[in-house]
């Protein structure tokens, strides 16, 4: 557990060689998940008061989702649309760094404090983003940091459709009331 609060205390402060080292590490995917669930019950409890206790297992069940399929967005957009020469990654690898990427978002269970969830929110969206970009850039062996933004743009409208679109059809997490049938 040591080392997994290592990592993460490393992947918020941003630190490159984190992202390639849990780039090449196979045996990381438990923590990176570990990453995504710690950082997606963070966001549920500091939202906790708009979608209570089905909210917080919904956005986490969301969040768990999303994982998987941002990492396989960026994975087919880096590798098949915008790859460098020397881009070679597996989505295995795009996992483990994204995973990580997530360790900023422990930041916004203080949105539990109403004064503060905004900027929380805001403060770690941010921060999320630029870890984002470092994990892309590291998983797919670019040299332009401006391409990792590219994907992460294009990855986020495609993930921002998705879910407008699932959200659209079931409701959103933070609309449900909390009880009765």
């Amino acid at each position: 557990m040591d080392g997994l609060i290592q990592r993460m205390i490393r992947a918020a402060k941003l630190d490159v060689s984190l992202y390639e080292e849990v780039e090449a590490d196979k045996t990381a995917m438990g923590q990176a998940m570990t990453v995504v669930v710690l950082s997606s019950v963070a966001a549920g409890l500091g939202n906790m008061t708009m979608g209570g206790l089905k909210g917080l297992v919904l956005i986490t069940l969301i969040a768990l989702i999303g994982w998987v399929v941002w990492a396989y967005l960026t994975y087919f957009i880096g590798t098949r649309l915008l790859p460098e020469p020397q881009t070679e990654a597996d989505l295995g690898q795009l996992l483990r760094t994204i995973g990580f990427s997530s360790a900023p978002g422990l930041v916004r269970i203080l949105g539990i404090l109403p004064f503060l969830r905004n900027i929380v929110f805001l403060a770690a969206g941010i921060w999320m983003l630029w870890a984002m970009i470092i994990a892309v850039r590291q998983a797919l062996d670019y040299r332009s940091t401006w391409r990792a933004v590219g994907v992460c743009l294009i990855g986020w409208l495609v993930q921002t459709a998705m879910l407008a679109l699932f959200f659209s059809l079931v409701g959103h997490p933070t609309m449900m009331h909390h009880g009765g049938p």
